[in-house]
């Protein structure tokens, strides 16, 4: 914590089937967070991790008869591919469980030595969550349900547990067939890490024992940052992260995602429906992250629509502006840009990263610009402003489509433009007022004519 780069680290993806748009919606948020943060005159080292070895994908790669590293590279390609179609910064760095497999056994001998630890008869390491007087406070479990008087002796060897079960927790799991081929060798003997371990030990790694932030979904709060907690504190000291951001729950047509009910979309799946990955980034970044975000099919439509109006507005700001060009994001982060009219925005996403807000202000500032009374020079600082903001969001604009107009408003627009040609002043003024009550407006071009919507 040097003050100049802020060190934030978030839980990344079990890659053993394609994330949902429940984990996008972590990941997205997270984005856009950096994204401020960067934007906003702060350097940033953003740390997200894989999982790729636990429970689940040991289990479906032998199902599928492939290594465990074939598996898994599969999905994290897949993975990797989703978040540039959501249009998400790639973390500076992504470490691997597997990849990381000395870091965790160094810190399951220290956590042993001093005592938080203990192996079991079948070869399996424990922590003995007693030894920490702070165990969970993080998750604020009352402490009448956390006697751990009662609970010493109770473990719980699985890498995810129900949220009721407090109950020392394996750090290392010993081989078991089910495994196959999956084990390495340790003190305790062949085995393999539990999932709770590896954040922790990619986390001393690459930021030592304290940091700035810790990201995750608020599912994760326990058992598996509690436990987080507890390890990297009692095997290494500090006091781990400065800051939590969580961010609440996903739901889908208001009630909880799940297979058997169909509605636990992927990418893929919404693409199959005809929405586009932008309106997926739009909706999902678009909910206050501490709040649940109840996800319909309808508002992929609602996003659609708000997008293809910030399209609009770009492309009216373009042609005052006279010139395509806007700087990229890197060049948005040494630029420092004003955010003109969208500084009501721009300040929302500062206050505790207020997304709605922001995006209410957006569309105010657009309702509000004249951009016909704009000079280019006016017009293009406008549209730099504006696309400051939607690289805050990480939004990309759809090209803007362009409505037909009717057959008998092209042939109307076109006698009007005969008219024109034949100098008929008159009948062309009364075409063009005829074609403007149908809803249309005719705008001239040195070799022709547009029609587009009033």
């Amino acid at each position: 914590m040097d003050g100049k780069t802020l060190r934030f680290y978030c839980c990344g993806p079990t890659v053993y089937a394609p994330a949902h748009i429940g984990n996008f919606r972590t990941f997205i948020m997270q984005d856009v967070f950096r994204r401020v943060v960067e934007l906003g005159g702060t350097a940033t080292t953003h740390v997200r991790n894989l999982t790729d070895v636990d429970d689940k994908t040991i289990r479906d790669s032998r199902k599928a008869a492939v290594t465990l590293a074939e598996f898994t590279a599969t999905w994290a390609d897949k993975f990797h591919r989703d978040c540039q179609a959501l249009n998400c910064l790639p973390p500076h760095v992504e470490p691997s469980a597997v990849a990381h497999i000395p870091e965790q056994i160094e810190m399951v001998k220290a956590l042993v030595e001093k005592g938080h630890a203990y192996p079991s008869e079948d070869g399996s390491v424990y922590f003995r969550i007693s030894s920490f007087p702070e165990y969970g406070s993080l998750s604020h479990l009352d402490k009448r349900e956390l006697d751990l008087g009662k609970t010493a002796n109770a473990r719980s060897n699985a890498d995810e547990y129900e949220k009721d079960s407090v109950a020392d927790f394996v750090l290392w799991k010993s081989r078991r067939p089910e495994d196959g081929d999956n084990y390495w060798p340790s003190p305790w003997g062949e085995g393999r890490p539990g999932w709770h371990l590896e954040c922790s030990a990619m986390i001393h790694k690459y930021f030592g024992n304290d940091f700035d932030l810790h990201s995750g979904g608020v599912d994760l709060v326990f058992p598996h940052h509690e436990n987080e907690v507890a390890q990297s504190r009692c095997a290494c000291g500090g006091g781990f992260a400065r800051l939590w951001f969580h961010i609440a729950h996903l739901l889908v047509d208001g009630g909880k995602m799940s297979k058997s009910l169909g509605n636990m979309y992927t990418l893929e799946d919404l693409a199959k429906l005809g929405h586009k990955a932008e309106a997926v980034r739009y909706v999902l970044a678009g909910g206050y992250y501490r709040r649940p975000l109840n996800f319909t099919l309808s508002s992929l439509e609602d996003a659609k629509a708000a997008l293809n109006r910030m399209a609009k507005f770009d492309a009216q700001l373009r042609t005052a502006a006279g010139t395509d060009t806007v700087p990229s994001y890197d060049e948005f982060r040494t630029l420092r840009s004003e955010p003109g009219i969208f500084q009501p925005a721009w300040d929302s996403l500062n206050d505790d990263l207020n997304t709605p807000e922001a995006l209410g202000h957006v569309f105010t500032a657009i309702k509000k610009a004249d951009v016909s009374s704009l000079s280019p020079e006016e017009a293009l600082h406008m549209r730099h402003a504006f696309h400051f903001i939607l690289n805050a969001f990480g939004i990309i604009l759809p090209e803007e489509e362009k409505e037909e107009a009717p057959e008998e408003v092209r042939t109307l627009a076109e006698q009007r433009w005969q008219a024109k040609q034949n100098r008929d002043w008159a009948e062309a003024d009364r075409l063009r007022a005829e074609v403007t009550a149908r809803g249309w407006t005719i705008k001239d071009r040195k070799d022709g004519y547009d029609i587009v919507r009033n």
